[in-house]
Formats: C-alpha cells, sequence, structure tokens
C-alpha cells in the first residue's frame, strides 16, 4: 500500500485524505498546530472548516512532520497560500530528492508574485512539484459529490502518477503540461468572486454577475497567456470552471466576503466575519502587479482593489465600470 501524506488539517487536507484513503492509501494528516491535531485526534473532524464529515480512524494525524513525510510516494501540499514558503523550508533535509508534491492552495505570493509550485520549487529545487486544481469546493467533496479537476505537472510520467492516486467514480481528474495557467486560473478567479458576492452585497442581479463572470475570464485569460499560459486552460476546468463555481456557490469564502463588503464592511470586518482566509484580497494585489508589468488592461481587478484598498465605494466602482468607453467584445475581429 501506498503511503501519501497530507500536509494540512482544514476542510480540503481533510476531504482530499479522505479520497486518498478510499483509494486505498495509506494516508497520514500532518498540522503543525498541535491544538489542531489532538481535536482532530480526539473528534476525528474539522467541526470549523469540515462540519460533518468525519476523519476514518485508520487515517494517521500527527505533527510531526518528519514522520509524516517518511517514504511518502507523494506529499500533497494542503497548508494555507501563507504557509506554503515556511512548510517547504520545514522540509528541506526530509524529503528525498524527487519527491513528488502535489500543491492544492491557491494563491500568489504577496511579495515575489510566484504561484504555490514556485514557491516549493524556490524552497525545494529537486521536488517534482505539480498542482490539482478545478472546480471543488471541500464541503462537496467531502461529501462525494461528482468532482471534476486537473492536475498541471511538468513531467507526463508524473501528472499520470497523481491522477491514478486520486481519480475514483466520484473525483474524475483530467491531467495538462499547463501549470503556469492552472496556477494562475485558481489564483486570479478569487479576485473575480469577490467581485461577483460585492455585486450581490449591492443589490444587483444575475445580468450583472454573468457579465461579470464573462470579462473577468477574458482578463485573466489575456494575463495569462502574456505570462505564457495557453488560453485553451482558461476555457477549461481551473479557469472557467472554477470561476463559475467561485463566483455562485454557497461555500465559497470569497463570495461571502464581496457580499459583506457590498453590504458597507471593510476589508478586515468582513474577513473577520468569514473567519476564514480570504485569499482573493492577497491575490488582487498580485493581479494588479502583474498587470502593470505585463501591460494587461484588467478594468475589473483594478476597481477589485480600489474598493479593496482605497476607500472606493463599492457601487461607485461598479457603474465607472459601466460608464467606461464603448469598445469592441474582441478587437482582432474583421467585419
Amino acid at each position: 500500500m501506498s503511503k501519501v501524506t497530507v500536509l494540512g488539517g482544514g476542510g480540503w487536507a481533510i476531504a482530499l485524505a479522505k479520497v486518498l484513503f478510499e483509494n486505498g492509501k495509506d494516508v497520514v494528516i500532518w498540522s503543525a498546530l498541535e491544538r489542531e491535531v489532538e481535536e482532530l485526534k480526539s473528534t476525528r473532524e474539522n467541526k470549523i472548516s469540515l462540519p460533518g464529515v468525519i476523519i476514518p480512524e485508520k487515517i494517521e494525524i500527527t505533527n510531526d512532520l518528519e514522520v509524516a513525510v517518511k517514504d511518502a510516494e507523494i506529499i500533497v501540499m494542503a497548508v494555507a497560500s501563507s504557509f506554503v514558503r515556511l512548510t517547504s523550508k520545514r522540509l528541506k533535509g526530509i524529503i528525498p530528492d524527487g519527491q513528488i508534491i502535489v500543491d492544492v492552495a491557491k494563491g500568489i505570493e504577496d511579495d515575489t508574485f510566484y504561484t504555490m509550485t514556485d514557491i516549493i520549487e524556490d524552497e525545494l529545487p529537486t521536488a517534482d512539484a505539480a498542482v490539482l486544481s478545478g472546480p471543488s469546493h471541500a464541503e462537496e467533496v467531502g461529501r462525494k459529490i461528482p468532482t471534476v479537476v486537473v492536475i498541471g505537472a511538468k513531467k507526463k510520467t508524473t501528472a499520470l502518477k497523481i491522477q491514478e492516486t486520486f481519480a475514483n467514480n466520484y473525483f474524475r481528474t483530467y491531467i495538462s503540461p499547463d501549470r503556469k495557467s492552472i496556477e494562475l486560473g485558481g489564483s486570479l478567479k478569487n479576485v473575480i468572486a469577490l467581485a461577483a458576492g460585492i455585486i450581490d452585497g449591492l443589490g444587483f442581479g444575475d445580468n450583472t454577475e454573468a457579465a461579470l463572470i464573462t470579462r473577468g475570464i477574458k482578463e485573466i485569460t489575456a494575463l495569462g497567456v502574456k505570462m505564457g499560459g495557453h488560453s485553451r486552460t482558461f476555457n477549461g476546468l481551473s479557469g472557467i470552471g472554477d470561476l463559475i463555481v467561485t463566483c455562485n456557490s454557497k461555500h465559497s469564502r470569497n463570495r461571502r466576503a464581496g457580499v459583506l463588503i457590498g453590504k458597507g464592511y471593510t476589508l478586515d470586518e468582513a474577513v473577520k466575519e468569514v473567519n476564514m482566509v480570504v485569499e482573493g484580497a492577497v491575490s488582487a494585489k498580485a493581479a494588479l502587479h502583474l498587470a502593470k508589468k505585463y501591460e494587461v488592461n484588467m478594468p475589473i481587478v483594478e476597481k477589485v482593489n480600489e474598493v479593496l484598498f482605497d476607500n472606493e465605494p463599492a457601487e461607485k466602482a461598479m457603474w465607472e465600470l459601466m460608464s467606461r468607453e464603448q469598445t469592441s467584445e474582441y478587437s482582432d475581429l474583421e467585419w
């Protein structure tokens, strides 16, 4: 029986650990938080982030990282994106060269503007870093609701290995060599999801939200292609698929934070109320920086940043988006 170690004790970590266990893997869950480990051991449940989903008794739970990763065929990086670098540093010297690490955190680092696999490779140059992403809320995966994701890796053999490890009858997996686009789609969609929530909080309707999603994926794709990604990936699971679910789902913490901001909460107040990491707030700054660096027009991203960080009233920002100069939907199409 092959061993898979899941780093993190949150909802997504537990949901994926359950998938892996049901696929016949020897699964270990590691958390850096001793208190969290003790609670998970005693209750077999994360009552805050994934209530009602019970961790099987045969899944080991520990805060000893060296024990957790020893002889692991695959390591799943399921900590919050802000802790990926620190966790990667802690893996130095205790994992072998070529260790497969599957990142499932979504985000862009605030100061370096690295994706998560960039961070892993920066700290662990010999690691075989991959990404798993797509429209996949932990609340549904943990309850075996049919879900489809995509795995991005540099080597096809790695992608196939990860696919074999995760795939089952309710968790379908595709593979792709376009790791960069998969990560960008998974990170930048959180910014658009914040905007979708703001629209709802302001009391606008389905027409508005559909327009936002459509123009949002256009902005994400334009930036991703400039950064070396492929446009088709953004039309797939980690692009439009993840964007749709994050903008519309009751499980989306980015959307929930946006709704509160639309109703007049500050960003700090909204994050406190949601009581979970709101990745879109960090990714918004990164997206704006990248848009300027690569000279890509991203008006939605610009307005989200103004609302979040410059005290721009949300409704004013909305009407400013609607009042921009009229233009063609696709300027490269000939009449």
